[in-house]
C-alpha cells in the first residue's frame, strides 16, 4: 500500500506478517520498536493513528483434538499476534498458513516447461523413476521437504525474464529423503537428496509470496547430496545445507551398508555403481554443502570438506561471519565449532570439539565448555584426502575388545569401539573420521540428537535443540556425564564469549565461543508416566523433541519446530527471550515433523516465518494408535496418499479493531 502524504508514518503500520509480513525496516522504526500491524496474504490493514509499534506478543493455540479431526490432518493455525503501540493501544492479528507448493505438484521450471516439485534426479540430471508398482511408474518425489532459506534480494534479477509481476526474490528448499516407494518399501537414505532454487513473486503491496519458477540444482560438482536435513541462511546470502548421519566408512567401504549401496546405485543410475570404489566412497558424504543463487534463478552447490565429517543437522554462522556453531544429530555426538580463516568463506579454517564439564545432573543437566583443537585445513586438501584414503589407512578399528593396550575404547553411535590411530594420519582422522578422532582426543562425545542451532546476537546467546535426551546422555557410558532427561528433550542456551583459549592454551580467534550450556525451564519437555487421552507420551502443552530452531532479532523470538515421536501432532512454538513467554503457533498434520523453519526479519521491508512439514501420517505405535483410523484417510486425501508435503509460510489477517 502506498504511503499517505497526510499521514507520513502510516506505512509504518501497514506491513504484514508472513505473506503477510511484519517489519517495515528502514522507515524510521528503531530496533526496539518491533512490529507493525499484521495483515493477510493479499489484504492490507490500516492504522488509525500515527502511534509507532513498541512490542509484539504471540498468543498461542490449543493443540487440535479428535473433536476437530480436520485440524489434526492438516497444517492448522489458530494463533494470533498482538501488537502494542506507543499510545497504549493494541491490535491483534489472526495467523494462518500459506502453501507455496506441495511436493509432487507439477510447477513451472526456468525453461518454460514444468517440473515435479521435490522430484529426484541422478547425478547426470536424469529423473529417478519409482518402478515398484507395475503400471504405476512415476518419478520419485520427496514427502520430506526440510531446510529452506529465503534469501535477500539479488542484484540483477530481471522480473520480466523471470516472469515475475512484483519483486523477484529467491529461496532454496532441500528435500531430506523419501519415506517409501509406491509398494511401501522404505526409501530412507536410498535416494540422492534434491535441492531447488525457488523464484518467488513478492507482491510489493501485501508481501504475499507466490511460486513463479523452480530450478533443480545440479549436484554433480558435489558428488551428489546425502540426506540433506536442516539448513540456514549465511550472512553472505547463501544457503548452508547439511548431510546428516554420515555413513560409517568402515561398514560402507566393506559393502555392508545396504542403504549406502542403494544410494550410490540410484545416484549414478547404475545397479553396479556401488562396486566402484571411486563412486562408492563414503568419505565424500557427511559434509557441509553450500548453495549460491544467481540472478537468473539458477544455483550452484559446492561441498565444504573442512568442517568435519559429522551428522550435520543445522549450522549457524555467527555475526563475525567466521564462527560456525554446528549441530551433530547423532548418538555419541559432540559439540563442534569451526572458525573460518576468512570472513564469508568456509573453504578453510580450524575445527574444534567441545569438552563438557557437568555442573548439574538435574533434569537435562548443565555444563561448562572448553574446546579442543582437532585440526586446521582447507576444503581442497581434505577433498583430495577423501578421494585417496581408505578407512584402514587412517585407523585400526575393533568392535570387540582386542585386549591390546595400544587401542583406546570410545563410544561410537551408541556402541563401543576400540581405535588406534595410524602414524601421520591426524589430519585425515580429524576431518574424515571426526567422531572417532574427537573422542580419541578427549572431546565429550556423549550428546544425543543435538539438532538445530541459532544465535541471539544482541545477548550473545546460542540456542541448541537436544531433541531426545536418552542413551549416552543418561546411561553413564561416558565417564563424568550423566543427566536425568527428559526423553522429550530440551533447548539449551549457550553463552558466547571472546578471549577464550583451547585446551592447549592457544588463543581461539573468535568472540563467539560457547562457554557453558543450560536449558531455560520453559524449554524443557515433560515426559508422561502414562499416555494422555489422545495418546501423547509427553505433555502437549510443552515442547517435545525440539529440532528446527531459528531466532528473529526484531521479534526477539526463538522459533522452535518439533520432530517428536511423543506428540501425536508436532508443533511450531514461539518463545520470547525477553518476556520468557512460550506460545504454540502452528500444528502440523499428525505423524508429520515441523521442518523448513526460518525467521526472516527483512526482505524488501517484509518479515517472514517459513514453515514446512514432512512425512505426514508417519504412524508410530503406540503414539498414534488412538487416531490412526480416523486421520489416515483424511491425510491421504489431503497429501497425495501420504506422498506429498507442503512448503510454505505463516500469514496474518486483522482480527480486531485497534483499541
Amino acid at each position: 500500500m502506498s504511503q499517505s502524504p497526510a499521514n507520513p508514518s502510516r506505512r509504518q503500520a501497514l506491513k504484514l506478517f508472513g505473506g503477510a509480513p511484519l517489519l517495515p525496516l528502514g522507515t524510521g522504526i528503531s530496533a526496539s520498536a518491533l512490529l507493525t500491524a499484521c495483515g493477510g496474504s493479499g489484504t492490507s490493514a490500516t492504522a488509525a493513528t500515527t502511534a509507532t509499534p513498541t512490542a509484539a506478543t504471540f498468543t498461542g493455540m490449543a493443540a487440535p483434538s479428535l473433536s476437530s479431526p480436520g485440524a489434526m490432518a492438516t497444517t492448522s493455525v489458530d494463533s494470533s499476534l498482538q501488537v502494542s503501540y506507543s499510545d497504549g493501544s493494541k491490535q491483534a492479528y489472526k495467523l494462518g498458513y500459506q502453501q507455496l507448493f506441495m511436493t509432487g505438484d507439477l510447477v513451472p521450471n526456468l525453461q518454460g516447461g514444468t517440473i515435479v516439485a521435490g522430484g529426484y534426479f541422478d547425478i547426470n540430471g536424469k529423473p529417478i523413476v519409482d518402478q515398484s508398482v507395475a503400471g504405476s511408474e512415476r518419478q520419485f518425489f520427496s514427502d520430506c521437504p526440510d531446510g529452506t532459506s529465503l534469501l535477500q534480494p539479488i542484484a540483477g534479477a530481471d522480473k520480466a525474464k523471470l516472469a515475475v509481476k512484483g519483486n523477484p526474490v529467491f529461496a532454496v528448499a532441500q528435500f531430506e529423503y523419501a519415506t517409501r516407494d509406491q509398494s511401501q518399501v522404505s526409501q530412507y537414505g536410498r535416494l540422492p537428496s534434491p535441492i531447488a532454487v525457488l523464484t518467488l513473486d513478492q507482491d510489493p503491496a501485501t508481501g504475499k509470496l507466490s511460486l513463479a519458477k523452480y530450478y533443480n540444482v545440479p549436484t554433480k560438482p558435489a558428488y551428489g547430496l546425502w540426506i540433506t536435513c536442516g539448513a540456514s541462511l549465511s550472512p553472505w546470502n547463501t544457503h548452508l545445507s547439511s548431510e546428516e548421519y554420515e555413513p560409517d566408512a568402515f561398514v560402507a567401504a566393506a559393502g555392508k551398508d545396504v542403504r549406502f549401496t542403494a544410494f550410490i546405485n540410484n545416484l549414478y543410475g547404475d545397479a553396479n555403481a556401488a562396486s566402484d570404489p571411486v563412486k562408492a566412497n563414503p568419505y565424500l558424504y557427511g559434509h557441509l554443502p553450500e548453495v549460491k543463487v544467481n540472478a537468473d534463478g539458477t544455483g550452484a552447490v559446492v561441498k565444504h570438506f573442512c568442517l568435519g565429517r559429522i551428522s550435520h543437522e543445522l549450522v549457524q554462522v555467527c555475526p563475525d561471519q567466521r564462527t560456525v556453531l554446528m549441530g551433530d544429530d547423532a548418538t555419541n555426538g559432540g559439540a563442534f565449532m569451526f572458525i573460518a580463516d576468512k570472513a564469508a568463506d568456509l573453504s578453510s579454517g580450524t575445527l574444534y570439539v567441545g569438552q563438557a564439564t557437568q555442573t548439574s545432573a538435574t533434569g537435562p543437566g548443565a555444563f561448562t565448555l572448553k574446546w579442543i583443537k582437532l585440526g586446521q585445513a582447507t576444503s581442497a586438501e581434505i577433498e583430495q584426502l577423501a578421494q585417496a584414503t581408505k578407512p584402514t589407512d587412517i585407523l585400526d578399528l575393533a568392535t570387540t575388545d582386542p585386549q591390546d593396550v595400544t587401542y583406546t575404547k570410545i563410544g561410537y553411535s551408541g556402541k563401543a569401539n576400540w581405535v588406534r590411530l595410524k602414524p601421520g594420519m591426524d589430519k585425515a582422522a580429524a576431518f574424515l573420521e571426526t567422531h572417532r578422532y574427537a573422542a580419541l582426543k578427549g572431546g565429550t562425545l556423549a550428546f544425543t540428537k543435538w539438532e538445530g542451532t541459532t544465535v541471539d546476537a544482541k545477548n550473545k546467546v546460542a540456542y541448541i535443540a537436544m531433541s531426545y535426551i536418552q542413551s549416552t546422555m543418561v546411561d553413564g557410558s561416558v565417564p563424568g556425564f550423566k543427566v536425568q532427561g527428559p526423553k522429550a528433550g530440551a533447548t539449551y542456551a549457550l553463552n558466547l564469549k571472546g578471549g577464550q583459549t583451547d585446551t592447549s592454551g592457544a588463543a581461539i580467534n573468535s568472540d563467539w565461543v560457547p562457554v557453558d550450556m543450560a536449558a531455560p525451564a520453559a524449554l524443557i519437555g515433560e515426559d508422561l508416566a502414562t499416555p494422555d487421552a489422545l495418546g501423547n507420551l509427553a505433555n502437549a502443552d510443552k515442547i517435545a523433541n525440539p529440532d528446527n530452531l531459528k531466532f528473529s532479532e526484531k521479534l526477539r523470538t526463538l522459533f522452535i519446530g518439533e520432530d517428536s515421536g511423543m506428540h501425536v501432532n508436532n508443533f511450531l512454538w514461539a518463545y520470547n527471550v525477553d518476556t520468557k513467554q512460550l506460545a504454540r503457533i502452528l500444528s502440523t498434520p499428525a505423524g508429520a515433523e515441523s521442518t523448513g523453519l526460518q525467521g526472516v526479519d527483512d526482505v524488501n521491508g517484509w518479515t517472514y516465518v517459513l514453515s514446512n512439514f514432512q512425512h505426514p501420517a508417519d504412524w508410530e505405535t503406540p503414539l498414534h494408535d488412538k487416531v490412526k483410523a480416523t486421520l489416515d484417510p483424511l491425510i491421504k486425501a489431503n497429501y497425495k496418499d501420504r506422498f506429498g508435503a507442503s512448503v510454505g509460510y505463516l500469514t496474518g489477517l486483522p482480527q480486531t479493531a485497534k483499541v
